[in-house]
């Protein structure tokens, strides 16, 4: 589908740029990290889409290279990879959320894609946020008011009338799925958009599916007005792989922000399911990759491509996770995968690693005119890291160091749990971006610094379902709980009518240990948390939360905050230094037992009782702020203990 990237420039802060003079990552690093490493190593300024003769402008390669920097974001905290996507944001989205160099009334679908690195910036405590938001509605209104074939599909580009691409699919639909999510607006508008997002790939299919192979054409034309379009069927007459790598990508994204509520759902779940089989019987047996032009490996010309074969191991792999597609097909995942590090990597004489053999463009159209045949499908060039198949390697890369070598080795340590946080004595709210009230604090939804995004993630990576209890605890709320976390209960300053823990909550919550829960009490310094009922419950395992507050940080004087764990600790075995501040320490007693102290102080405790165990803290310290990577300095090791930390809960040992 797509025009070459002829200059592909990358623009870090200092601190980046500072990393590009240093050697390449040594062997050891995982491979998304050293692809990431090359393209910035090799590229002085921000990712820009450069056609000769023409200044760098908007466009879907930045926002598929940044999306797969996100994902590397979250996989490490290095804050590096976030300033490296705001940057690229900055360098287009002015301070009233106008894009430099973006075109409403071209109606490309392409130009959608970098908007998922909006909403990402939208939701990030951040001065200035508002204008990231705005950005992303200036996007959504393209879509409001995108040409559509006559059934409601959109069209590819104005300039491409009636006709509707597999590409299209991942250029628009994720944005649309998470703009939803976040700003639906008024009750029942949420429905008729998911409703909108789920008929896009429902009518792309119905037009593109290949009955015999199961395969998806790249495009259709309505009108059956192009030369490349059967005159019947209004199909293009080749299958190829990035096409329908755009598409199987595109609906494991989409995933992700549409509610399981919605009746529709399993739509989309359907057609991963029915998609992805056809695919995996045309994978190349000996190389475990897939062909340029799908269907006809070995057959004059056609080779194995980088980028098709990245999409492909992506959407298997992120399907399986998912619960999506079943645990065999990982092993698809697996030989493709190995197929793209002895086929497609190669290393230069510094050390750095490069992504070959992605085709540089393949579309339909235009001028000079692209008929779709195969000869045309393989007359187009290959091109060394071309952002199109660089930005689904490193996406394959994280989604297989989720799965660990061999076994399912990082997933099969929470499989089947279900990890609940407490939203009823901590229920606060603030105002959304649409104006209404929105719960916050502590929850798995919040992105902002005041959230457990983060640490929800790394249970999710780890095989676990992630929920939230917004009710009492009782007998029927905790069925089905493995790990419930209760965290900071709220005084009257934060909520009008607050929740205490009472002598029914408490137990309640004890019958549930002792059958076999795991429990976590977060607590907070006194001025911030409701230390009588929430002490109660804690009593009730041997713990207490003290009248006392310690490590009361003054500004950015980081080491006042600084709490050492020393080395073979159980439930911290990778962590040595972590940032902990204004926190109440703990007083233990049978059958309770303290794990991390300092000064005296009881940091951290633990007991158990029954089947089950309770772990306690005196603050939530494990929420977006101090996990990201973005605000304390790089010594205290906050993600790797959340990872510790959620390891050591769902693994029961």
């Amino acid at each position: 589908m797509k025009f070459s990237l002829l200059g592909c420039l990358l623009v870090f802060s200092h601190i980046v740029l500072a990393q590009s003079t240093t050697a390449p990552p040594d062997r050891n690093t995982p491979w998304s990290q050293r692809m990431v490493a090359t393209i910035m190593a090799n590229n002085a300024d921000s990712i820009a889409y450069v056609k000769e003769g023409k200044d760098a402008h908007w466009e879907y390669e930045m926002g598929v290279i940044l999306q797969a920097i996100e994902q590397v974001w979250y996989r490490t905290a290095d804050d590096r990879y976030f300033q490296y996507i705001q940057k690229n944001m900055d360098r287009y989205v002015n301070a009233d959320g106008t894009i430099r160099t973006y075109k409403m009334d071209e109606y490309n679908i392409d130009y959608i894609t970098p908007g998922r690195s909006l909403l990402m910036l939208a939701q990030q405590s951040l001065p200035g946020n508002e204008k990231y938001r705005k950005a992303a509605a200036v996007l959504r209104q393209q879509l409001a008011q995108q040409p559509r074939t006559n059934e409601g599909g959109f069209w590819h580009k104005k300039r491409y009338p009636y006709q509707m691409w597999l590409d299209g699919l991942y250029m628009a639909e994720p944005f649309y799925a998470e703009y939803t999510k976040l700003y639906g607006g008024a009750a029942g508008t949420d429905k008729k958009d998911f409703d909108d997002i789920v008929n896009q790939f429902v009518w792309m299919e119905n037009h593109a599916r290949d009955a015999k192979t199961g395969l998806l054409y790249h495009g259709w034309d309505e009108s059956r007005a192009q030369k490349w379009a059967n005159k019947e069927t209004g199909k293009s007459p080749n299958f190829w792989s990035r096409a329908m790598g755009w598409y199987v990508m595109a609906l494991v994204d989409v995933l992700d922000y549409i509610p399981q509520s919605y009746p529709r759902r399993a739509e989309l779940i359907t057609i991963l399911q029915r998609t992805i089989p056809a695919i995996v019987t045309y994978q190349d047996p000996k190389s475990g990759c897939w062909y340029q032009v799908t269907d006809r490996p070995g057959e004059k010309s056609n080779y194995v491509e980088a980028s098709g074969t990245g999409m492909f191991v992506y959407a298997i792999a992120k399907g399986v996770r998912m619960g999506y597609l079943p645990e065999t097909m990982l092993a698809s995942a697996r030989k493709g995968y190995d197929g793209m590090l002895k086929n497609f990597i190669s290393t230069d004489a510094k050390g750095q690693i490069h992504l070959e053999k992605t085709v540089l463009v393949g579309g339909l159209g235009g001028t000079p005119y692209r008929d779709g045949s195969y000869d045309y499908y393989l007359s187009e060039p290959l091109r060394q890291d071309d952002l199109k198949g660089v930005g689904p390697f490193i996406m394959a890369s994280v989604e297989m160091e989720i799965a660990g070598s061999g076994a399912p080795a990082d997933r099969s340590i929470g499989k089947g749990k279900t990890v609940a946080v407490d939203n009823y004595f901590n229920h606060e709210f603030r105002k959304s971006a649409t104006g209404e009230q929105e719960p916050f604090h502590y929850l798995w939804d919040d992105r902002m610094h005041s959230g457990f995004f983060w640490w929800g993630n790394i249970f999710q990576n780890l095989g676990a379902k992630t929920t939230t209890i917004s009710g009492a605890p009782t007998a029927t709320s905790l069925k089905g709980v493995d790990v419930y976390i209760i965290v900071d209960p709220d005084t009257p300053k934060e909520t009008a009518k607050p929740n205490y823990v009472s002598e029914t909550d408490i137990n309640a919550i004890d019958a549930w240990v002792r059958a076999g829960g795991t429990l976590v009490l977060m607590a907070n310094d006194t001025s911030n948390c409701e230390h009588k009922h929430f002490g109660q419950l804690a009593a009730r395992f041997g713990m207490q939360f003290l009248p006392k507050n310690r490590n009361m940080v003054q500004g950015t004087q980081w080491d006042q905050g600084t709490i050492s764990i020393p080395a073979g600790n159980s439930i911290f075995p990778h962590t040595q230094t972590v940032y902990i501040k204004e926190l109440a320490p703990l007083d233990v007693k049978a059958p309770a037992k303290a794990v991390v102290t300092d000064s005296g102080d009881v940091i951290m405790g633990v007991a158990n009782v029954g089947k089950g165990r309770v772990f306690a803290v005196g603050d939530p310290w494990l929420y977006n702020e101090y996990v990201d990577g973005r605000r304390i300095p790089a010594k205290f090791q906050n993600f790797q203990a959340a990872k510790d930390l959620a390891t050591w809960l769902v693994s029961g040992k």
